[in-house]
């Protein structure tokens, strides 16, 4: 009985220390808890402040305050991610561990301070031959080339030297003329001065005129003397050849001046002048600068490289400069003035062949960057100078662009890829359309208004049956008397039209609607006094994202490319009144 009452009381004391243990320290622990969330509510402030937007999953550009939907697609807004929070709309924020990993580095530009390399024009060129210091040593009768005292190109000659001796048939029967003639001149001085001048023509100096007349003895080969010093650049003939009168036999140049040409760019052009001194140098002498001056500007732009040519006479009397050989030109920048541009590092610049862009760093104690279009202006060595876009003090990513460029993409915002939204580039060409067509092509927007319908409604059949009758009126159309582009235009509909009617594929025939609208609102942009006002509306999302537009008699939005299940998709971007 004692052990019964004895294993009781020690259960009921287990009992109770166990709920004390259970519940006690549950009660404990939520006191602590709750005491930990009233430390961290009064001491965390860094949520306070920070308003919450919201964006749509397909179009994250949109940044709103409010939920809602998104005022392209329609779609409902979501949450925008806190790592965005207090970013404006095109801005990236990237962590300090992707700043390190992608060396990405940032710099301040200002056009107070410029090194004397960046006030330069940097110009790449060769060495070439001064045409105007070359010459043709020719044959100055008909004849056999006997010995050729030229072995090779490059070779040097002097004025005066024997460069070939010719067997010339031609001299053997005047120089038997002149000892006729000699024997008679007292008698005939006419006749004997008339021969002595045919010799003369032929380039046979005095000394050998009076040597065959006082010797009395046809000579059958004569010798051809270097009229100018300098260097063989064509060996034109041979030993054993027959040449004729006036024919080439060997090039010279003179090295003493050569030539160095440059390629400068379009943008360039401006800063050059004849006239102006140019600094040349050459990696055979890397520590020399050599003064050239510029004496010719190619007045034809060479099409395929975007360049002209721009030359510079270089004295050459030391030999140090050889055609073919490789320089570099600098010239002082013109635009370097009292209001001298921001000069930023090439590295800083992305081309997309339309667009110059740079990377501008919005916050200066955090890495948050936002893309910025600039202009730019004349590359001056490893620098472009910009004249628009940028301001002194702003600082930039000049190493690493590329790789903020891949992040901004990715967060779907403004980048290279990616120029945002913009007004469509309609074709602003305009045609000369006659009273006729115009009247004509009235008649068949309401087909036309009436295929965009049958799009919004999805309904395959009735798109084809309506672009059935679009194709039967507009074939009515007359096109003699249009030009050719506005002929192009309505066979291109045509041919649309006829794809859309051959399958009942939907995503094949929106696809045709995309390009059967760039056509008809092209052609559409240049009717005039139209019954009605029509509006140019825009599906930034159709034709996989590049965009699509069609007509619509109602400003009310109502997309032909996604139908109902994006019909609110898209915004108005023009009017035709």
């Amino acid at each position: 009985m004692n052990k019964n009452i004895f294993y009781i009381a020690i259960a009921v004391i287990v009992g109770l220390l166990g709920g004390w243990l259970l519940f006690g320290s549950n009660a404990t622990t939520a006191t602590s808890t709750k005491n930990l969330l009233d430390m961290t509510d009064s001491h965390d402030h860094s949520s306070e402040g920070a308003e919450q937007f919201w964006t749509c999953s397909m179009h994250p550009q949109i940044m709103l305050a409010e939920p809602g939907d998104c005022p392209i697609c329609g779609m409902d807004l979501i949450p925008a991610s806190s790592g965005a929070d207090g970013l404006a709309m095109n801005e990236i924020k990237m962590t300090e561990n992707a700043m390190a990993l992608a060396n990405i580095q940032t710099s301040i530009v200002g056009s107070g301070e410029t090194s004397d390399s960046e006030n330069m024009i940097s110009l790449s060129g060769k060495i070439k031959m001064n045409e105007e210091e070359n010459a043709i040593q020719a044959s100055y009768f008909d004849g056999r080339i006997e010995r050729l005292n030229v072995n090779y190109k490059g070779q040097e000659v002097r004025k005066g030297q024997l460069l070939a001796t010719i067997y010339a048939p031609t001299l053997v029967a005047a120089q038997q003329e002149l000892i006729t003639a000699a024997s008679v001149k007292e008698s005939q001085p006419g006749l004997y001065n008339a021969v002595r001048n045919k010799l003369k023509l032929w380039k046979l100096s005095e000394n050998q005129i009076n040597s065959i007349e006082e010797s009395g003895k046809v000579r059958e080969n004569f010798p051809i003397y270097a009229t100018v010093s300098g260097t063989v650049s064509e060996k034109m003939a041979a030993e054993g050849d027959y040449v004729k009168q006036g024919q080439p036999i060997v090039k010279v140049s003179n090295l003493n001046s050569v030539w160095a040409e440059f390629d400068a760019y379009e943008n360039q052009i401006s800063e050059f002048k004849i006239g102006q001194k140019i600094k040349v140098t050459t990696s055979a002498y890397p520590n020399k600068e050599f003064d050239a001056t510029v004496s010719f500007i190619d007045p034809v732009l060479n099409t395929q490289t975007r360049t002209v040519t721009v030359r510079a006479d270089l004295k050459n009397n030391e030999g140090i400069f050889k055609p073919g050989m490789f320089v570099t030109g600098k010239v002082a920048n013109k635009a370097n003035n009292s209001e001298t541009p921001v000069s930023i590092p090439a590295t800083a610049v992305l081309w997309t062949g339309e667009r110059s862009l740079v990377y501008v760093k919005t916050e200066k104690n955090a890495p948050v960057f936002e893309m910025r279009e600039v202009t730019l202006g004349t590359r001056m060595g490893d620098n472009y100078a910009i004249t628009s876009g940028l301001a002194s003090g702003d600082e930039i990513v000049t190493n690493g662009t590329f790789t903020v460029d891949a992040a901004a993409q990715l967060q779907g915002k403004k980048s290279m890829m990616n120029s945002g939204e913009k007004a469509s580039e309609i074709s602003e060409m305009p045609m000369d359309l006659s009273e006729n067509f115009q009247r004509d092509f009235k008649g068949i927007l309401p087909d036309y208004l009436g295929l965009k319908d049958a799009f919004v409604s999805s309904d395959a059949a009735k798109i084809s049956a309506t672009a059935e009758q679009l194709v039967t009126n507009l074939k009515k159309i007359n096109l003699t008397a249009l030009n050719e582009m506005a002929q192009s235009h309505v066979n291109t509909m045509l041919k649309n039209l006829q794809d859309i009617i051959k399958t009942s594929n939907l995503v094949q025939q929106r696809s045709d609607f995309v390009v059967l609208n760039e056509n008809i609102v092209t052609v559409a942009k240049n009717l005039h006094g139209l019954p009605q006002e029509l509006y140019i509306q825009k599906c930034p999302m159709a034709a996989n994202n590049k965009g699509a537009q069609w007509l619509s008699a109602d400003k009310i939005i109502k997309n032909p490319y996604y139908g109902e299940a994006m019909e609110s998709c898209g915004s108005v971007i023009d009017s035709i009144k």
